[in-house]
């Protein structure tokens, strides 16, 4: 069944007692597949992030019973994330231990009980971020400073986990592991390296291997990758210690090179580790504090916002109650030796495709983790880290594709920069440092385009009641990130609490930046599913910074291309349905004589009935239509034309009309 035939059933499932038994089939299944997925990702996630191989597990287990019970996010997962390795394993890192490599000594232990203690601090202050009703703060950050930290997270992933993929020891900062990779490359164990290299190819091919193969579409590959690994680990006999000698060359195998668990059933509780608060006292510790706050934080709203555009129900979650479910199930984690966790949104996604109802198959995949983690720990031995490692190589691939740079280009050129700026800033610092590089930037760019220094935090709003209905909101001065919040506060008041209808003129803004055109569209489709309209007025007196629909947009007058195009009388009719066909919204044609080329060359002045045809459309429509001209039309006909970049005052008439495409063939006027 569809999304849409899903959200037209009209029976909402909804995550009460009533709704754990209807829709138990649902949940039970997708919290099963979701379960095959998360096993492997909270191992290595807990691996990367240089805690033990349990905390993982924990987080999950916790995250998945404890926010089923406060949050209402319906279809979120929450667990450990690879967008907060880089916080925990520097954390690790600054109080002085080195996870994984050469074991997990006593400095690793001592690392480990200090996060422990940050992670709880920082559950403190989400649990007071959900109880104040301050989950609208999210809403502060430009989404390209965001998807920069998300790329660099990405990078420093890969960094981190290549040399274990190849069966290498390694440790330095992000610059410095992605320079050495060569040399690692050089020093690869072999048998160890076949592991994480066949595990990557299946993780990268298997989109076209499902495509191919129908009855494979519904395995996840993470499991095919634990299969494969697990066989080829036990053909080389991970096992037990013993070395191999390949081209003069000696090297090591063992089980070093496998996931360490309890060897007995009911082991896992064990592994519980409790917090050293004495780290508390140190100021260093509320650097880490705050960033597993704040990244943590702004990362679970953002992924439980995606999954809620998602719902094929469309249910809203409430972010300060979410951001309290997440709070509590932290702290817990923490205190028993657990990694933090997010609303994870490739689980999340999961979820979704799976089938799931309620946010009871979050639960049911944290019931099969326990189930599986205390019952069968001699057989999650069995799995390599190279193959671990791999999957996190994959999913840093995903965070740092080279997608995300076309898509923020087509969003602007200035918010390139931004991205590229906090990538980069964020690989040589931190992610503090980095995010905050971004945010500066975009302050800049801000004050090169003319926004009011007074504006930046305060949101210049005039209100006027059109009728008993609806209310003109008339946007000043600028409309930009930073003050986007008490912006956002006074539409949803307006709107959700005094139920009305909303025309925003943005007519006298001087600029409209790219992030508050995503949260204006995000809220137009908001106010939809509550029955309310939210209509923008005065984006024509704006020129749009990119061709993309969301770009930003500063006040003045908008650059468009005329093209002008001389021909003979008798192909007007073919012209006007080409250039209408292509995006044109209007033309004229104008009646004309004169001679070409060929007749001034020959003295022939003898003048023809021609027409010029004269349209002004965007540069995308352009080059469309000049494809045309080349192809189509003058290979056959005597044509001339003319390029020429102008500005117009109102650039929304010239915008192309899909019906009008769709008609374009058969129309000869418009």
């Amino acid at each position: 069944m569809s999304e849409t035939q899903l959200s037209a059933a009209g029976d909402v499932p909804r995550g009460d007692a009533s709704g754990f038994f209807k829709y138990m089939k649902h949940d039970l299944l997708s919290g099963f597949f979701v379960f095959l997925i998360a096993l492997p990702l909270c191992l290595g996630i807990s691996l990367a992030s240089g805690y033990p191989v349990m905390a993982g597990i924990f987080t999950a287990i916790i995250g998945a019973i404890v926010t089923t019970l406060i949050s209402n996010s319906e279809l979120t997962i929450k667990g450990p994330a690879a967008g907060l390795i880089v916080i925990a394993v520097g954390c690790i890192e600054d109080f002085g231990g080195n996870g994984i490599i050469d074991g997990f000594s006593a400095a690793d232990t001592a690392a480990y009980r200090a996060a422990l203690a940050v992670g709880v601090a920082a559950a403190i202050l989400q649990i007071l971020f959900g109880i104040f009703k301050a989950g609208i703060l999210g809403e502060f950050f430009p989404r390209a400073a965001i998807h920069g930290m998300l790329a660099a997270i990405g990078i420093i992933i890969i960094a981190k986990q290549i040399p274990v993929a190849l069966g290498v020891s390694a440790k330095g900062e992000p610059l410095h592991l992605l320079a050495h990779i060569p040399h690692y490359i050089s020093e690869a164990n072999p048998a160890i390296a076949l592991i994480g290299l066949v595990s990557l190819a299946i993780l990268f091919s298997w989109p076209s291997v499902r495509k191919r193969i129908k009855p494979m579409a519904a395995v996840p590959p993470q499991i095919i990758v634990l299969v494969v690994a697990v066989i080829l680990g036990w053909g080389l006999d991970l096992l037990h210690d013993h070395s191999y000698v390949l081209q003069g060359h000696k090297y090591q195998l063992g089980e070093q090179f496998l996931v360490s668990m309890p060897k007995q059933i009911l082991g896992m509780f064990k592994e519980i580790t409790l917090p050293d608060f004495t780290v508390l006292m140190e100021l260093r510790a509320w650097k880490w504090v705050f960033m597993f706050f704040m990244i943590g934080t702004l990362e679970s709203i953002l992924s439980a916002k995606a999954i809620d555009s998602l719902d094929p129900w469309r249910r809203k979650t409430n972010m300060d109650r979410d951001v309290l479910g997440v709070g509590i199930a932290n702290l817990c984690s923490a205190m028993v030796g657990g990694l933090p966790m997010i609303s994870e949104i490739v689980r999340s996604k999961a979820n979704i495709d799976n089938g799931a109802r309620t946010r009871f198959a979050d639960m049911w995949h944290g019931v099969f983790l326990l189930v599986c983690v205390a019952l069968l720990p001699t057989t999650l031995h069995l799995i390599p880290l190279a193959a671990l490692a791999a999957m996190l190589v994959y999913t840093g691939s995903r965070l740092a594709h080279p997608t995300e740079f076309v898509h923020v280009y087509h969003s602007g050129r200035e918010q390139l920069m931004i991205f590229v700026v906090t990538l980069i800033v964020t690989l040589a610092t931190d992610l503090l440092i980095g995010i905050g590089a971004g945010i500066a930037l975009k302050f800049f760019i801000h004050v090169i385009n003319g926004v009011p220094l007074h504006s930046f935090f305060k949101a210049f709003l005039n209100t006027e009641q059109l009728d008993d209905n609806t209310t003109l909101i008339r946007a000043q001065e600028s409309a930009v990130f930073s003050n986007w919040i008490p912006f956002r506060r006074q539409l949803e008041q307006i709107a959700l609490v005094q139920r009305q209808n909303i025309v925003l003129d943005v007519s006298d803004a001087k600029l409209i930046d790219h992030t508050v055109m995503e949260k204006l569209h995000e809220m137009q489709q908001e106010l939809e599913t509550e029955g309310l309209k939210l209509e923008i007025v005065g984006l024509e007196s704006h020129r749009p910074l990119a061709d993309h629909q969301q770009a930003a947009r500063t006040r003045g007058m908008a650059r468009m291309r005329r093209v002008t195009v001389i021909a003979e009388e008798h192909l007007e009719e073919q012209f006007e349905r080409g250039f209408v066909g292509l995006g044109a919204t209007g033309f004229t044609v104008i009646a004309c004589r004169g001679a070409g080329r060929r007749q001034v060359t020959e003295n022939s002045i003898a003048t023809g009935s021609n027409i010029r045809i004269e349209v002004v459309v965007p540069f995308d429509v352009c080059d469309k239509i000049l494809t045309f001209l080349r192809k189509e039309m003058m290979p056959h006909h005597r044509v001339t034309a003319v390029v020429e970049t102008i500005e117009v005052v109102l650039a929304e008439q010239f915008l192309p009309l899909p019906e009008l495409i769709q008609q374009g063939k058969s129309l000869t006027h418009v």
